[in-house]
């Protein structure tokens, strides 16, 4: 049985165009607006959302989302909310695929197996854990592999070709590839090395390589989606959250909707690549 992210790269592949992943943190800045803004993402033009498990020690990403995610965790995120706030999507949106992404911790805290269960039946479709690599797969990802959710690895710039079987060995959905060095939102991709690092991907995976850190733009998007299957954005979204917020660090009427206007103009960078490629 196909799960929704294996349909919907299926279904972008035939209209020819990438797909627009986007990642906003769990709970950020509390649970209402965050719910509110994953219900507006796909009207925005999101194929995927990833939604970030907070987490109190972030190795992995830059100040944004490192921000956000203290946030979330101040206003009372915790994994039982997010997993509600996936059930609450799910009474309007079957079709969307929902990514989690984090750290372990959270999970091993919640419970595995019982996180598995819960997730399942949230309608989680896929999780990127970035702290666990291939050679503890008997942790969670043969298990979640077995409950039915797609296990996304991440490949990086230093990932070479000895290497790369490995980390792609348990890998289904798809292929997360880090197109910098370093911390998330800490630079710009360059366009060319990235197609030319997703083409080595791919002559190791019939699995689409969607590409990650350091999209901000509509113009880089553009750029990204002319050589991956997926553009992934995150700081930039995270960024538009914290900027308007208020002077207490509280959500107002215009808070979702400054994501979700970033989120148009991402869409249509990724939407118009196709064109691009096109003619």
């Amino acid at each position: 049985m196909t799960t929704r992210i294996e349909r919907r790269f299926a279904a972008l592949k035939q209209e020819g165009r990438a797909a627009l992943v986007t990642f906003t943190m769990a709970g950020d800045p509390d649970y209402d607006t965050s719910l509110a803004i994953a219900k507006s993402l796909p009207e925005a033009g999101a194929d995927i959302i990833e939604l970030g498990m907070p987490f109190t020690d972030p190795v992995a990403d830059g100040p944004a989302i490192q921000a956000a995610g203290l946030r979330a965790l101040k206003g009372g995120q915790r994994m039982s909310k997010t997993l509600a706030l996936v059930r609450e999507f799910r009474k309007d949106d079957d079709e969307t695929p929902i990514v989690l992404m984090g750290y372990y911790n959270p999970i091993y805290v919640y419970g595995t197996e019982r996180f598995l269960a819960d997730a399942k039946t949230a309608g989680i479709d896929g999780l990127i854990v970035v702290d666990l690599p291939p050679e503890e797969d008997e942790e969670l990802c043969l298990p979640a592999l077995k409950a039915g959710l797609n296990f996304i690895r991440l490949a990086t710039p230093t990932t070479d070709d000895k290497r790369l079987p490995t980390v792609l060995d348990h890998t289904s959905g798809f292929v997360y590839y880090v197109s910098i060095t370093g911390i998330t939102g800490a630079a710009a991709p360059d366009a060319p090395k990235v197609t030319a690092a997703v083409s080595r991907i791919k002559r190791h995976t019939k699995l689409p390589v969607a590409v990650g850190f350091g999209v901000r733009t509509a113009e880089q998007a553009r750029a990204i989606a002319e050589g991956a299957d997926g553009v992934v954005v995150g700081s930039a979204l995270v960024d538009a959250i914290r900027q308007s917020l208020d002077a207490s660090g509280k959500a107002n009427a215009g808070t979702a909707k400054a994501v979700t206007q970033l989120v148009v103009s991402l869409a249509q960078g990724v939407r118009a690549a196709r064109r691009v490629a096109a003619e």
